[in-house]
């Protein structure tokens, strides 16, 4: 429900705070006093859309907030839904809505207070509020909800759901049979190419991590002479070689010192440590020496070898250029197009065994639908009547009033028992609108064809009063709902408002006071004139106030006790009416 609005520089409100109530929230006031533009301001606030004369004079921007209370219900459990998927949650049950409005300039709408897109707000709006009166949000004029309302006066929408389920699934179906179904010739040519493409992986014999053990190889041979050279140097230097300088050979040196240090060891064994690592050097510098020479016996320059390389590592390359930026990525590839070519060989069963399926899932589809239309058929007659019993009871008997239902033959739709085929869609095989005639003899037309204000709002009365525990929106506003009515039909209207207070929040715009007894809540808008510029301004009323307000819509500005008296007698008969109703 709506807690409070916050109005600040539109039309002539200057600013107001209203605090909202639960249940029938009525507002009165002269005529002109700026009782509709309360009503304005909420469609503002819900559309992100405001004209610029609509902006106070003598000011640059205006600004509406209205505070919701989110409570347990259906329609708030999927406006809970939308702000979780578009991250608009605010961890509480308080949603707020601001607009600010600039003139000749951008407006910013803000959801508990993150910036969102005009259409993400009008969504939200259409989920809160619902305003009876010249207004785009009424959601009984959009044909798109029309089957929705249906539903769930038919309490037919979980058996959409699961229509709707098995809809996804058909399609599903279908995006694989198409990709299945492709020419012969572009089969055959994906074919080739990929036998051509594993074949030529194959053919090569990759190893992991061959690439690194032949980049070494390549090293090893391109620099063989230099390595040759540089081990017999090593080991001249170590062990000498034929030549007169070989008596300088570093091993020969060491045992040297080997002999002097074990003469040491002889007359003074404190040393025999560093006599065993002596010893130990000179082995082990003997066996690197020969570990180097033989290093080096066993190099050779082989410009057979070194093409072998070069032209492996130049394969190895392309194919990684083609399939794959390593060895691994290329034998990655071989192993999906091996799998890709094993699906396109089973491609033909896998195509029959779907088209059978789907096939299957049609006809089970089609028995769901007929179902589905024939529940909703019953109920659109139920509720057709429904509607025409509240119509009477807003002297407005001569409507005629239906919920059209009509199914389009297709050859690519599903097929029904009884052997036809339709479109269909996640919803089922029907389109659902209603349609009224408001003069006898006339054929009958959509909603939005109903032209008078008037007459709008009383017939949307009768339909939200007929669709009540159905209607999800949990603000209805109705705004010059009272337009040619008499005292006789404005308690009826009265009536009939304070009974849809019991499932939703209600705000009426009324000039009558027959309706303005049935308020839970009542405000009176008024204007004054100070310093050359008229402000309006919203007062609750309670207790003799609101007598004398009733008493005023009665009898003028100058009330007689009379009128009073009548005013009194309104209130105490509608709260007599609403106890037995509560009572009953």
């Amino acid at each position: 429900m709506l807690d409070e609005l916050t109005v600040k520089g539109f039309g002539i409100i200057e600013e107001i705070t209203w605090k909202l109530a639960g249940g029938l929230n009525v507002i009165t006031g002269e005529t002109g006093a700026g009782k509709s533009l309360v009503v304005d301001a909420v469609e503002a606030l819900l559309s992100g859309q405001v004209r610029d004369e609509d902006i106070r004079h003598g000011s640059d921007e205006a600004k509406v907030e209205g505070i919701f209370r989110i409570t347990d219900s259906k329609g708030a459990a999927l406006l809970k839904s939308l702000l979780t998927e578009k991250g608009l949650e605010s961890g509480e049950d308080a949603l707020i809505v601001t607009c600010d409005f600039r003139r000749q300039g951008r407006t910013t709408p803000r959801v508990n207070r993150h910036a969102v897109s005009r259409s993400l707000l009008q969504d939200i709006g259409n989920a809160l509020v619902d305003i009876h009166g010249q207004s785009e949000h009424i959601s009984l004029l959009r044909k798109s909800q029309h089957l929705d309302f249906l539903d769930a006066y038919a309490h037919t929408l979980e058996m959409r759901h699961e229509f709707g389920v098995k809809v996804t699934g058909l399609h599903q179906m279908e995006r694989e049979i198409k990709a299945l179904t492709r020419s012969e010739q572009e089969v055959a040519r994906q074919i080739e190419l990929l036998n051509f493409q594993i074949d030529e992986i194959k053919r090569a014999k990759l190893r992991e991590g061959e690439d690194a053990e032949l980049g070494k190889e390549l090293v090893l041979l391109m620099s063989a002479e230099k390595l040759k050279a540089a081990s017999y140097e090593v080991y001249r230097i170590i062990y000498g070689d034929d030549s007169a300088s070989s008596s300088s050979a570093a091993v020969d040196r060491l045992n040297e010192a080997l002999t002097a240090m074990r003469h040491i060891v002889e007359t003074d064994p404190s040393l025999q440590k560093q006599l065993a690592y002596l010893e130990e050097t000179v082995h082990g510098l003997e066996e690197m020496a020969r570990d180097v020479h033989s290093y080096g016996e066993n190099l050779s320059y082989d410009p057979q070898r070194l093409e072998e390389v070069q032209n492996r590592q130049e394969l190895i390359k392309s194919l990684e250029r083609k399939y794959g930026n390593s060895i691994n990525g290329v034998l990655e590839y071989l192993q999906k197009a091996e799998a890709e070519l094993n699906g396109i060989a089973g491609s033909g069963e896998r195509r029959a065994q779907l088209e059978a399926e789907s096939e299957q899932l049609k006809k089970e589809m089609g028995v769901m639908a007929s179902k589905l239309s024939k529940k909703r058929g019953q109920a659109a007659l139920k509720l057709a009547a429904a509607v025409k019993k509240e119509l009477a009871d807003l002297s407005m008997a001569r409507v005629d009033f239906a919920v059209a239902m009509t199914q389009e033959p297709s050859p690519e739709g599903i097929p029904l028992p009884d052997g036809g085929s339709y479109r269909y869609s996640a919803s089922g095989l029907d389109d659902v609108y209603f349609e009224a005639s408001t003069n006898p003899g006339e054929p009958r037309k959509p909603l939005e064809k109903i032209a008078s204000t008037g007459e709008i709002s009383r017939f949307l009365l009768a339909l939200k009063s007929a669709l009540a525990e159905a209607d999800t929106i949990p603000v209805l506003i109705f705004d010059e709902i009272d337009i040619g009515i008499g005292g006789r039909s404005g308690e009826v209207i009265g009536r009939k408002l304070w009974n849809l207070a019991r499932n939703h929040q209600v705000i009426c715009v009324t000039h009558l006071p027959q309706i303005a007894a049935f308020a839970q809540a009542h405000y009176s808008v008024s204007k004054q004139t100070t310093g050359g510029r008229t402000t309006s301004t919203i007062e609750a009323l309670q207790g003799e106030a609101r007598v004398k307000e009733l008493a005023a819509m009665l009898g003028g500005p100058r009330y007689t006790a009379s009128a009073l008296t009548a005013a009194r007698e309104l209130i105490e008969k509608a709260e007599a009416w609403e106890k037995e109703v509560i009572k009953g």
